[in-house]
């Protein structure tokens, strides 16, 4: 039987970085290459840092910062 490592959250494990819609460069990392904001099981963040990236990768979409679909 194989072992699964369980993910870590990444805000968990780094409290000094903040979850803001203008920082585009962390938020990329949430999203697939389709642009779709990726799962929990995927990206491996908690239910509140999830709901928090996602809200603010929404954020970022309206302001024009992300794109909503790849070309």
């Amino acid at each position: 039987m194989r072992k699964i490592e369980v993910k870590k959250c990444f805000y968990c494990t780094n409290p000094d970085v903040v979850i803001d819609y203008k920082d585009v460069t962390n938020l990329r990392r949430f999203v697939s290459s389709y642009m779709k904001i990726a799962p929990r099981r995927r990206s491996g963040l908690c239910a509140m840092h999830q709901r928090k990236v996602a809200n603010a990768i929404k954020r970022a979409r309206q302001a024009g910062l992300m794109a909503y679909t790849s070309k």
